[in-house]
């Protein structure tokens, strides 16, 4: 099986038990891999792809990950992560593309890069980076591969290949195009269904304003006929 591909510069040569410890840890660092989980999975739905990073290149904090996107998914959200920075890289299509709502792009992010605001996360120590995003249209079982380049203060990590976190697709549903991601066609239908549920909200306030106003009339009449029968008994 194929391993990530980790390099690192040692500052020296130490002893001999330090040395085995050193020797070790670049298959320790293999043993967990930078993974992808993604709140929906089915293609051609929205979702949000969280990306962890359990660990550094051989004890080395890490400063900069940088994750690809593949060009069958062009648009993307990233999460703001207070501990680093974000920016997204953009590129040229050779040739347009037509989305889902037959809007024409001409341009896609190809790498989203989170780069660290302090002095690294250390070895040993976890976090993770969110992307909401579209995945593309597909059958289940296929995979779409993130590919993600680690870079520490000392020593890089590219998880590609085998290693490359990655989404593997499930059968698209119907009726169902968003899934759980938190992007601009979500926000969208957030408001469309707000709408209609204001509407319905609207009808039962007609609808009690009526049944209020009946209530007052009839209590009307029952005050007129009571007076009425007063003043009958008096006379």
């Amino acid at each position: 099986m194929k391993k990530s591909t980790v390099k690192y510069t040692a500052a020296s040569a130490v002893a001999l038990g330090a040395g085995v410890l050193l020797a070790l840890a670049p298959a320790v660092a293999a043993s967990a891999h930078v993974s992808a989980s993604a709140t929906s999975s089915a293609a051609g739905s929205y979702t949000v792809v969280t990306f962890s990073v359990p660990h550094g290149c051989a004890g080395s904090p890490t400063t900069q990950v940088r994750i690809d996107l593949p060009e069958s998914v062009p648009a993307v959200t990233p999460t703001v992560n207070p501990n680093w920075t974000v920016e997204k890289t953009v590129e040229q299509l050779a040739e347009p593309l037509e989305d889902a709502h037959g809007n024409v792009i001409a341009e896609r992010v190809a790498s989203v890069t989170y780069t660290t605001a302090g002095a690294g996360l250390p070895d040993g120590y976890r976090d993770t980076f969110e992307l909401s995003l579209r995945l593309p249209t597909g059958e289940a079982g296929d995979v779409v591969e993130f590919p993600v380049f680690q870079t520490c203060v000392d020593g890089t990590a590219e998880w590609i290949g085998d290693d490359v976190p990655a989404v593997v697709l499930t059968a698209a549903v119907a009726g169902d195009g968003h899934g759980h991601g938190a992007t601009e066609d979500d926000h969208a239908d957030e408001g469309h269904a707000d709408a209609a549920a204001g509407s319905g909200t609207t009808g039962e306030d007609v609808l009690a304003r009526v049944f209020g106003l009946g209530g007052l009339v009839v209590g009307a009449i029952g005050v007129v006929l009571a007076v009425l029968s007063r003043r009958g008994a008096r006379t």
